[in-house]
């Protein structure tokens, strides 16, 4: 059940406020940053895409994929558990006390905005999925409210007050079936409530008028009429219908193209999403940001593939057609974009990956004049240069990245000194290796095989002698 506090959603029955049409160049931003937070996503930065999720939402509340990526990518960073973060109920009071007055006010899109912060840290918070639904409806965002709605079924299935308000979603859409079920629920927690068998009767009696009125077998199945489905609401199969049935009407528009593979995408269906990808190819000609969503699901795809199969040399085949596909694609896009510090950077770590050193030298070379990256390309310099035996070139590139990685980087200012230090004791070294290794034990003593390291220093020293 959800808390006693769960705001009411208001008695407003006004039509939906139409919001100001997006400009094209807003648009552009948003997809922009739509595909970076889908990248790191993917990368498992959670945290960082949860924020460029959350800005992509705010900044366009009715844009289904934008509401799916931003939860997909909270259930997957809190491993499903369903209840969020540790504390979660403590968290964001203030966002939720600010969702009841934006509710009261008929401010729709400041709950959109308070519930993100809410769901950050839990994406199966009820009473704000219920609010934001609330607020999809009254701003006319159909999809994406059902989509609140379904997450919040998710979170408890057998809650009457989320079951209620989805069946009266569901109605308003002539979605008989799922409706009925809900209300079914409802029943079920509520043996007392007349208002649930009063609906579903009505709702029975006009299911057959409505199918009545249809001739048409496909213009039922889009309407949503689902028989002899006893789970509801099914919010996802039926948004697949429905974008299916858009793209057959205007093949033309990439947007349901996207959609739909995003869909498959949120389900972790890379197939189908690359099968959707292929056909927007075609439609538009090869466009290159088209391209690049069906190359991104491509490789996303193999490392499912990876990471399902048991068979070692079929894993072993895998990871290199794995690591050739990214490096084909990074090496394309650092083509296309020859004044993007980043994808020449991203080009750089998969020459890397292929010991390809001479070329990721050069990509990082130009990559490190981006003052985001300049420290991590100076590490990836070191190892490179160690890798061809430019061993003092390689000694440095560590010392430069360990002063220029932020404190906030510490998984890498770590590793720079690590490797800094080694390198030093194989140099010969040792004052330099104890420095090292000595700042990186401040940091975290347990990293790695620091004690080892620091243990040989001491052995070195003791023995007098400056050889590692």
């Amino acid at each position: 059940m959800p808390p006693e506090d769960t705001p009411a959603p208001p008695t407003d029955q006004s039509q939906p406020a139409a919001r100001e049409p997006l400009s094209t160049a807003k648009q552009k931003r948003l997809q922009q940053c739509f595909s970076h937070a889908s990248k790191q996503m993917a990368q498992e930065n959670y945290d960082y895409a949860t924020t460029l999720f959350a800005q992509c939402v705010e900044g366009d509340p009715s844009n289904l994929s934008y509401v799916q990526s931003f939860l997909a990518n909270l259930q997957k960073k809190y491993n499903n558990n369903k209840t969020g973060s540790k504390l979660a109920q403590f968290k964001e009071r203030g966002a939720r006390s600010a969702i009841k007055k934006a509710l009261s006010q008929s401010k729709w899109d400041d709950v959109i905005k308070h519930g993100l912060k809410v769901l950050a840290v839990n994406p199966w918070d009820i009473p704000t999925l219920t609010s934001m639904a609330t607020s999809a409806d009254k701003a006319g965002d159909d999809e994406c409210e059902l989509y609140y709605l379904k997450c919040a079924l998710d979170a408890n299935s057998k809650d009457p007050d989320v079951n209620r308000q989805c069946a009266m979603a569901l109605a308003t859409r002539q979605q008989f079936d799922q409706a009925i079920a809900c209300w079914h629920r409802v029943e079920q927690a509520r043996p007392d409530d007349d208002e649930a068998q009063r609906a579903i009767a009505s709702l029975a009696v006009e299911k057959t008028i409505v199918h009545g009125k249809y001739e048409d077998k496909d213009a039922a199945k889009f309407a949503g009429n689902r028989r002899g489905q006893p789970h509801a609401p099914e919010c996802e199969l039926t948004m697949q219908e429905m974008l299916e049935g858009k793209i057959k009407n205007n093949p033309e528009e990439l947007s349901n193209y996207f959609e739909l593979a995003q869909l498959h995408i949120n389900s972790e269906d890379y197939q189908a999403a690359e099968d959707v990808y292929a056909r927007a190819l075609e439609v538009s000609d090869g466009a290159p940001d088209v391209r690049e969503r069906w190359e991104d699901v491509q490789v996303r795809h193999l490392r499912q593939q990876i990471t399902q199969t048991e068979d070692e040399e079929t894993k072993k085949k895998l990871r290199e057609e794995y690591n050739q596909k990214e490096l084909a694609i990074h090496k394309a896009r650092a083509e296309r974009y020859p004044n993007n510090l980043s994808f020449k950077y991203d080009l750089g770590l998969r020459y890397q990956v292929n010991k390809q050193y001479n070329e990721a030298i050069k990509e990082f070379q130009q990559a490190r004049n981006d003052p985001r990256r300049k420290g991590v390309c100076l590490l990836a310099l070191g190892q490179c240069f160690q890798q061809i035996k430019q061993y003092r070139l390689a000694m440095s590139h560590y010392e430069s990245a360990v002063e220029e990685i932020p404190d906030r980087d510490a998984k890498n200012k770590k590793e720079a000194l690590r490797l800094a230090g080694k390198l030093a004791m194989a140099l010969k070294d040792v004052d330099a290796a104890e420095i090292h290794l000595t700042a990186l034990a401040g940091l975290d003593f347990t990293y790695k095989d620091v004690s080892a390291l620091l243990d040989k220093v001491d052995e070195l020293r003791e023995n007098g002698d400056s050889s590692a």
